[in-house]
């Protein structure tokens, strides 16, 4: 029989941008984007990818529901905000 390879304490608890981005449903871009911005902490491992603790992860989540809007990363309230200025601009150039 082998023995089972003891793990590093802690490997299994982090995650992949792909995974949180599913957990949030946004894109993977948006995750890389709240670390970067300090909304949620980031650790890098050898080769220079990031991964996330998922108790910080899901504690966020657990808030997302009650916590105020600044305490939650945003789901993309500056695309948004852009996709209107966009038409706001086209119209005022039409109306020229």
């Amino acid at each position: 029989m082998s023995e089972a390879v003891p793990q590093r304490p802690g490997a299994t608890d982090l995650l992949t941008p792909a995974e949180v981005a599913a957990l949030f449903r946004v894109d993977p871009k948006t995750v890389t984007r709240w670390a970067k911005s300090g909304k949620l902490t980031s650790i890098r491992t050898l080769g220079g990818h990031r991964r996330y603790r998922s108790s910080e992860v899901y504690s966020l989540l657990a808030g997302a529901g009650s916590a105020g809007p600044g305490d939650v990363p945003d789901r993309g309230d500056r695309e948004d905000q852009g996709i209107h200025q966009d038409r706001a601009a086209r119209q005022d150039r039409t109306a020229r």
